[in-house]
Formats: structure tokens, C-alpha cells, sequence
């Protein structure tokens, strides 16, 4: 295929954002639209880095590389964690939870009680104070593009579908897509030590950044496309 890198005009931003692990969304329109316009010739240059681009058709963009690992890291842990307690939390106070992880939000003053409610799966994953929930939580589901937060409302976004798809994978036996209730079991949280690493793997895929820039990696996909078309010439 060939590449028109002219026409790829936010290449830099939208591999900056994929690389790191961030989840594109119709929350970011300019990215969002350059990618659902330009799709496959992202595609194609991004796989000569090694990084298949996934479209998620519920609305959003992420990175999954080459080399699938089976273990997940403490922060995705943390937030799959934290979906199933807020699904069952959700349910317990009468309200929907796909309605609320699917474009609804929750406000920061219901972290407290969240939080004292589940406080032993919590402390397995070393979430011990609301300061902790915040940063190691919330911040994070933030920072990848599961969320966004404004004025202490925290609304969620597309992508939260991907633990979404985990907690009914889990309850498929008990058709929790059809009725969730307060009986939905949940997994005890195996932490493992991702040193300096930032991965996050859900569903057996990862995004992980290691030390390649985004120039250096940027610069070889074109320079590798050039080559494929002076071939092709």
C-alpha cells in the first residue's frame, strides 16, 4: 500500500498519544476524525513499527503490539478492579452500572464511601486512602482515556468498554448482560511488580513504552515506507 504521509497530518500527536497507551475517542475530535479518515494508511504505517491500530466500533482507537502478553500489570489490575467493585456498587445503590461506565459519570464525593465499603480488595491493591484512589486510580483511567474529570465529576468514555467487556465475560454464565445484581463475585487481585515499565494489558493485549522515541520510531516507519515504494517503482 502506499502512503501518503502528506495526508497524515497529525501523524506526530496520534502516535504520541497511541504510544503511551491512551485510548483515542470521539473526545478528542481532531485525532479521532484524522484516524476514521485516514484508517488504513495509519494502519500500515503503524505496523511497520511493530503496533497493530484497533478500532474499536463502539468509538475508539488504541495500540496493540506484536508480542501479546498473558500477564497483566498492577495498573491494569487496578482499574479492572476497580470496574468490577463500581459495577456491584452501582447495583447495590439501585442504579445502572452499564448506563453510568457507558457516558455516565461519578462524583468524587463517592469515593469515600467506595472506598470503606471495599477497603480489603482495596488494600490488595495498595489503594489504602482516598489520596491513593485518586492517583492510582482515577488519574490513571484519566490519563489512558478511559475518563475524564471536571470540577471532582469523573465521566467515563468509550473505551471503559474494554473492562466493560471483561466484567460480563466473567458473569456470562450468569447472564449478568441481562441483570446485573449485587452477587456479582469478585476476583482477588494478583499484583505483580512492573518495576519501570508502564504497561497495560487487558483482555491478553498490551500497550507497553519502552525507550524507542516517537521520533526515532516515527522517522524509521517512513523511512521504511519510502523504501517499499521506491521498490515498487
Amino acid at each position: 500500500m502506499n502512503i501518503d504521509l502528506s495526508e497524515l497530518s497529525h501523524l506526530a500527536p496520534i502516535f504520541r498519544e497511541l504510544f503511551k497507551g491512551y485510548h483515542v475517542s470521539r473526545r478528542d475530535p481532531e485525532l479521532y476524525t484524522q484516524l476514521s479518515n485516514q484508517q488504513d494508511q495509519y494502519r500500515a504505517l503503524f505496523k511497520a513499527l511493530g503496533f497493530e491500530l484497533t478500532c474499536d466500533p463502539r468509538g475508539f482507537y488504541y495500540f496493540v503490539p506484536e508480542q501479546i502478553g498473558a500477564q497483566v500489570n498492577k495498573t491494569a489490575q487496578r482499574l479492572a478492579l476497580f470496574t468490577f467493585i463500581l459495577v456491584e456498587h452501582l447495583a447495590d445503590q439501585g442504579r445502572d452500572p452499564l448506563a453510568v461506565l457507558d457516558g455516565g459519570s461519578l462524583g468524587r464525593d463517592e469515593l469515600p464511601a467506595l472506598l470503606e465499603k471495599y477497603r480489603d480488595l482495596f488494600v490488595q491493591a495498595e489503594v489504602t486512602t482516598q489520596d491513593e484512589l485518586e492517583e492510582k486510580v482515577m488519574r490513571r483511567l484519566c490519563q489512558l482515556g478511559f475518563a475524564s474529570e471536571d470540577n471532582g465529576i469523573y465521566r467515563f468514555l468509550a473505551p471503559m468498554h474494554r473492562f466493560l467487556d471483561v466484567c460480563l465475560s466473567v458473569q456470562q454464565d450468569r447472564d449478568l448482560a441481562a441483570s446485573l445484581h449485587s452477587n456479582l463475585p469478585l476476583p482477588t487481585p494478583v499484583l505483580v511488580d512492573d518495576e519501570e515499565e508502564d504497561i497495560i494489558r487487558l483482555d491478553e493485549a498490551a500497550v507497553k513504552v519502552d525507550e524507542l522515541s516517537e521520533e526515532q520510531a516515527i522517522s524509521e516507519a517512513i523511512a521504511a515506507e519510502r523504501a517499499n515504494q521506491e521498490v515498487d517503482a
